[in-house]
């Protein structure tokens, strides 16, 4: 039977780039009232030194923002533009224990944290660690390197900024959305590539009982929603191992033709990160990405971002595939990363 093509999309999410760079709707400053809100839940956790990986919303109460950000993250993030970006946390004055925690409470009121690697880190600590970018076990965002556009395992991915670079390190949007229609207009023929399964490594991560490496397709046509999810470099690598099907020249051409338009100035959006800006992504939809950086030389000034993956609690349907990575495609108790002995935790610093 021959594959049809999903139509073409026209929704919030097949944005381009110049157009919404001059839009603010996608900017949420917090009020001072709430702010007080969120101080307040964060005091009372963080004196008794309360374990942040357990913190629950019912555990942080926010009565008049955790309805406005749910509200808005349902109908922006979910279900629009891909994006929202919260301005105005007062992480300047927090100490890493107040800033976490902040962080998590916020994230309980938007659904389930992730293990977000191994170790079963549920708070991610984006930092320059120092690292070599081509050992086929780190992974990029503990390095200074750009990151290249890509999704991540989870419904959303959130990021606290703490400390910024001494220049560069911008954050990069684009949607998946309005790739698949620039690719749809102009190389039909390769986009229907990129609706077969394909490997992705998992760079060292393996769930118990799993491959090295996962084969979900980058596009996916689900219940009138359509998915996306791509790491190049990790579909790059996963040719390292001997089993993992082979990328023709056509699907290389594809992967190629994808790799363009996300670096095409039309369609991606960059944005500066300030201290106390929360960013929400809406990884089946949008990617992300980050230029590299030169930080500073003194520790306690270097770029340092706080990251959870989230487990929407009303996500959309995804495709059965998806539990190659994610675990399982429940709404709510979704994606991550487990392999054998995973111990959920929240450490305050990266280790």
């Amino acid at each position: 039977m021959t594959f049809e093509l999903p139509p073409e999309q026209n929704n919030a999410a097949a944005w381009y780039g110049p157009e919404m760079s001059k839009r603010s709707d996608w900017a949420m400053p917090l009020t001072s009232a709430e702010v007080a809100e969120v101080e307040s839940a964060t005091k009372v956790l963080a004196a008794r030194e309360a374990d942040i990986a357990a913190i629950r919303a019912a555990d942080f109460p926010l009565p008049t923002l955790g309805a406005r950000l749910k509200a808005r993250v349902d109908a922006e993030v979910l279900n629009g533009r891909g994006f929202l970006l919260l301005r105005g946390l007062p992480v300047e004055r927090w100490t890493m224990r107040e800033s976490a925690t902040a962080f998590y409470g916020l994230g309980a009121h938007l659904g389930s944290a992730r293990s977000q690697n191994g170790k079963g880190h549920v708070l991610g600590h984006v930092q320059d660690l120092g690292l070599d970018v081509n050992d086929p076990n780190v992974r990029i965002y503990q390095t200074h390197e750009r990151q290249t556009y890509h999704t991540d395992s989870c419904d959303i991915v959130a990021l606290l900024c703490l400390k910024t670079a001494k220049s560069g390190g911008l954050s990069a949007l684009v949607s998946s959305t309005t790739i698949f229609n620039e690719m749809r207009r102009q190389r039909p023929d390769l986009l229907k590539l990129l609706f077969q399964p394909i490997a992705t490594d998992r760079r060292g991560e393996v769930p118990e009982g799993q491959k090295p490496y996962f084969e979900i397709p980058v596009f996916n046509w689900h219940k009138g929603f359509l998915t996306a999810i791509y790491q190049r470099q990790y579909i790059d690598s996963a040719q390292r191992f001997a089993d993992a099907p082979r990328i023709s020249p056509q699907l290389k051409e594809a992967l190629d033709l994808f790799d363009a338009l996300t670096n095409d100035p039309r369609l991606h959006l960059f944005m500066e990160f300030k201290p106390g800006d929360v960013q929400l992504v809406h990884n089946h939809t949008m990617l992300h990405d980050r230029t590299s950086f030169v930080d500073w030389p003194e520790p306690g000034r270097r770029r340092h971002l706080l990251r959870l993956w989230l487990a929407a609690d009303h996500a959309r349907p995804l495709p059965e595939v998806f539990a190659q990575r994610y675990g399982s495609v429940t709404i709510g108790d979704r994606g991550g990363i487990i392999v054998r002995g995973t111990r959920l935790q929240a450490p305050l610093e990266a280790v």
